[in-house]
């Protein structure tokens, strides 16, 4: 698993855990990598991650919810709405990243830890977030 994807992964957890707890980012950063290993790669992403999803989510909410016209973001899993607030998230403010890669990651966290229907339902969300804001794939590479 690259850098990215562990972060992404870390990013998940926090996220989920500060929905349950309602630390603040800062907080909750500071207690999952006190208790959890990561490489230092890792360790930053998933914490850009998670601070700029919290610093700036009403607008990435607003996105989901534009693009999720039959679910209210309230209704929506735990799971299936932060892998949409870090996808959301990533394509609005990861140009460097390719659209594919931070969509085909979602989807696989979403398989992994979501329900039967969350690799459909993140995977056709996240496409239509990714159309709406006018992102488009340059190129094929990697995420690490």
């Amino acid at each position: 698993m690259g850098a990215q994807s562990g972060a992404r992964e870390a990013a998940l957890q926090l996220l989920f855990g500060i929905e349950a707890s309602g630390n603040t980012a800062d907080q909750a950063i500071y207690d999952y990598w006190r208790e959890m290993p990561g490489d230092p790669e890792g360790r930053a992403y998933a914490s850009d991650v998670v601070r700029g999803v919290s610093s700036d989510r009403d607008a990435t909410d607003a996105l989901i919810r534009a693009a999720s016209t039959n679910w209210r973001l309230e209704r929506m899993t735990r799971v299936d709405r932060n892998l949409l607030r870090i996808g959301a998230w990533e394509l609005k403010s990861r140009p460097e990243i390719p659209r594919a890669v931070i969509i085909d990651e979602a989807v696989e966290l979403a398989k992994r830890y979501g329900t039967e229907e969350s690799g459909a339902f993140v995977n056709g969300v996240l496409e239509r977030i990714a159309n709406d804001i006018g992102r488009r794939d340059t190129d094929s590479g990697s995420d690490g």
